[in-house]
């Protein structure tokens, strides 16, 4: 977990307490209890670690975790977003944003935003991410809205006969 090391990076954190490593030990907990889909618990460790240090990995997570758990999205839009401004090379940020905006129902701003932090490094996660939203074909008859019938259901009947 390179990229989630405050000690190797200490440009990146506004304030560090005096336990370094335990601060450290609560990042890989609450990553990795977001990886198993245990956001109460991932919650909980970023909540310790903002209270012993700040740092904007620190803040993307927990943005993402209130988010998800508590539905604060504004202010884990708010949150993320400041990450972002004070560390814009890490990809980890651009990654939790664009869940927040998925969170929010926001696709558009998600892909943008996904695709943003791909540019800075290709994260595994966040390819898997834009994988699984998938891209829009053009419509059936460009002249005419997505929205129109037309191009609607024959789209439809189209990728049902594999055609599409």
């Amino acid at each position: 977990m390179a990229e989630l090391s405050l000690l190797d990076k200490p440009d990146n954190v506004a304030y560090i307490s005096d336990h370094p490593k335990k601060l450290e030990r609560l990042l890989e907990k609450g990553v990795e209890a977001i990886s198993q889909g245990k956001m109460t618990s991932a919650l909980s460790y970023f909540e310790k670690a903002l209270n012993l240090g700040n740092s904007p990995v620190i803040s993307s997570y927990f943005a993402f975790c209130i988010a998800k758990e508590r539905g604060q999205i504004s202010k884990a839009i708010s949150l993320c977003s400041e990450a972002v401004r004070n560390d814009p090379q890490n990809p980890i940020h651009y990654l939790n944003l664009g869940r927040i905006y998925l969170l929010a129902g926001i696709k558009f701003d998600a892909v943008k935003i996904l695709r943003e932090g791909v540019k800075y490094e290709e994260n595994q996660q966040i390819i898997d991410e834009l994988n699984r939203l998938g891209t829009r074909k053009r419509p059936i008859f460009p002249f005419l809205k997505r929205s129109n019938p037309l191009n609607k259901y024959l789209g439809i009947l189209l990728r049902k006969l594999g055609l599409r």
